[in-house]
């Protein structure tokens, strides 16, 4: 009797509830792209600009390559967009193998540039699998890189967190600790690092909180546009890929379009469970495609706004 009971329930609550409950749109979103490689590249990524633009995304991000490897191509689309858009532009920059005098040069040339917002980071080695080891000249981490920055330029600041801690720290006391000197030193907001269960983010975000740290942490969202590519980044950035989602990507390795659509349901579904815990503010990575991130932003209520790119 109690099972026909508890059914019957559930019957009633799926009738009662509306097929699908649409976000009123009071969020905010960014967008991280990559630097172009060649002419074809280039031509993706500002497809994908203009496609994601008319959003009104309160800042779009532009990566830089381990070593500084994408140090001109950075710029240069970072720079493009600051002169060619209404965009916010964010710079990454990071700390590996440059002097102090060489991260100057490339900031004084984005604030020149009209760029007023970077995304400080301490950078990956250069070399897969290599150790960090800071240049004997330069800013040994996160943390002095955005002191540095504030001396230099009143710059917006954003910086990395790590729901699930960053690799290289020996326990997750450690990490927000690492956090907390980067908010301390200047810092405007937090982005984390991507993640696929919403669980992940409430706990992480109470455990700041407890530890001090009040500013803006802002989700990560990252849309499995291929399975295999994404669970080869999450075990180099120490994420948990849920068991759960093997099985739902599964046999779509040959069916793209079918995989885009498993993937926005997905996508989309974790962050209205993080709106439901607080969260109006979200952080895309696009991997410079912009049909995941734009029909994502469409099921959470956000529309096109009148002033476009």
């Amino acid at each position: 009797m109690t099972v026909i009971l508890d059914e019957r329930q559930e019957q009633r609550t799926a009738h009662d509830s509306p097929l699908f409950a649409s976000l009123p749109g009071d969020i905010d979103v960014s967008f991280e792209f990559f630097p172009p490689k060649s002419d074809r590249m280039k031509e993706q990524l500002w497809d994908a600009i203009e496609a994601l633009a008319p959003l009104g995304p309160r800042f779009v991000s532009v990566t830089y390559g381990a070593g500084g490897s994408t140090r001109e191509r950075t710029h240069d689309t970072v720079a493009r967009i600051a002169r060619e858009t209404n965009l916010p532009a964010a710079a990454h920059l990071t700390c590996v193998e440059a002097t102090k005098e060489d991260i100057h040069e490339v900031v004084d040339a984005y604030w020149d540039a009209g760029v007023r917002h970077i995304v400080a980071l301490r950078g990956d080695p250069p070399e897969k699998g290599g150790t960090y080891a800071a240049h004997p000249g330069g800013y040994a981490n996160a943390e002095e890189l955005v002191k540095g920055l504030r001396e230099r330029h009143p710059f917006e600041i954003s910086v990395a967190a790590y729901p699930e801690c960053h690799p290289d720290s020996p326990c997750a006391q450690d990490d927000l600790a690492n956090l907390k000197r980067k908010m301390d030193a200047g810092a405007t907001r937090a982005i984390t690092q991507f993640f696929f269960e919403p669980d992940t983010f409430f706990r992480f975000r109470d455990d700041a909180q407890k530890f001090g740290i009040d500013a803006e942490i802002v989700p990560g969202i990252m849309p499995v546009m291929n399975y295999a590519s994404v669970t080869r980044m999450a075990k180099m950035c120490g994420t948990d890929v849920p068991g759960w989602m093997e099985k739902l990507f599964e046999g779509l390795d040959d069916r793209p379009e079918a995989r885009q659509l498993v993937a926005a349901t997905l996508a989309a579904e974790l962050c209205r469970r993080l709106y439901a815990g607080g969260v109006r503010k979200f952080h895309f990575y696009t991997l410079n495609r912009a049909e995941l991130a734009y029909a994502i932003c469409h099921m959470l209520g956000v529309r096109p706004k009148e002033k476009a790119a």
